[in-house]
């Protein structure tokens, strides 16, 4: 859904300016000054308008005709999705935003026709030439940030979910009778069986088997149990960012064929971009029983079996 409705917010343009040869349509939709249709639904008070790189917060669903395209309630559990303004081409939806406040809610349209015009478009199937189609959004703005407003946002957002993760951690530890060791980054471990031999290095190729769980027990990955259809050593290059931060520092934590868990807090596991929000809740802690079946040095050959 993400895919698609960033694909469209950045393909779909409406009517250019020379198609607009009223002020308004038939229908009562006026024109922006490039020549985007929209209507005014609410006009909330207030006077901060966004502007290209600020941080939006909106509700969207997308018709064409009488069919859905998409909608973001439904899909994110009716909380309005967050986007950047870009610096709108001519004609962009993206232009609209900017006449908005929060509290606003609009509708605009795009015109099929126009966006054939376009160089380098490329039609989707039920897209119809010469029949006035056009994609419709109803957009409702619920918030407007600046980058700086952001990232302090997101600052005081982590501080809180540090506090979060320790005292969820701390318990389980607590009620499971563990004593973990602990890196300066906050990722905990423990080693069940140590290996032998040395630690993988930053861009070592390292192969590992494991099983991940949520803090509650779920199981939501696993290389050894069949259930996840897909038995085999993972391999990965470690500390190159192939894969969370608590694997990239956990796994240079090992020896060859040592066996131990770690404990990850969210900020080192996936945070609050969970990859697949059904099986792995935004800011979720994550518990991994691993094992460093082998690695091999960065541009060493591969060995064989």
């Amino acid at each position: 859904m993400k895919k698609i409705f960033s694909t469209l917010f950045v393909a779909t343009l409406v009517a250019t300016a020379a198609d607009a040869q009223t002020k308004t349509t038939k229908d009562g939709y006026a024109y922006t000054p490039n020549g985007l249709e929209y209507k005014v639904i609410k006009d909330a008070p207030g006077g901060r308008k966004p502007v290209p790189g600020d941080f939006i917060e909106v509700h969207l669903t997308c018709k064409v005709d009488d069919s859905l395209l998409f909608a973001t309630r439904p899909f994110n559990n009716n909380q309005p999705i967050e986007y950047q303004v870009p610096q709108p081409a001519k004609g962009d939806i993206a232009e609209g935003f900017l006449y908005m406040t929060a509290g606003d809610s609009a509708i605009f349209r795009a015109s099929i026709d126009s966006l054939w015009k376009l160089p380098n478009f490329n039609p989707q199937p039920w897209m119809k030439q010469g029949i006035g189609q056009k994609i419709t959004y109803y957009v409702a703005l619920v918030s407007v940030k600046t980058q700086e407003e952001k990232k302090a946002q997101m600052a005081a957002a982590a501080v809180k979910q540090k506090e979060i993760d320790e005292k969820l951690l701390q318990d389980y530890f607590t009620k499971n009778n563990i004593k973990p060791m602990k890196t300066a980054s906050g990722l905990y471990y423990t080693i069940e069986k140590p290996g032998t031999g040395g630690k993988p290095s930053l861009g070592d190729t390292v192969s590992a088997n494991y099983t991940g769980k949520l803090m509650d027990g779920t199981a939501f990955d696993s290389n050894v149990d069949p259930m996840f259809q897909h038995v085999q050593p993972f391999e990965f290059p470690v500390g190159m960012r192939r894969v969370i931060p608590g694997w990239d520092e956990g796994f240079m934590l090992l020896n060859k064929g040592a066996k131990g868990t770690l404990y990850i807090p969210s900020a080192l596991a996936y945070g609050a971009n969970s990859p697949d929000p059904k099986k792995i809740p935004a800011n979720s802690c994550m518990i991994f029983t691993v094992e460093l079946v082998d690695f091999k040095s960065a541009g060493a050959p591969a060995k064989k079996n």
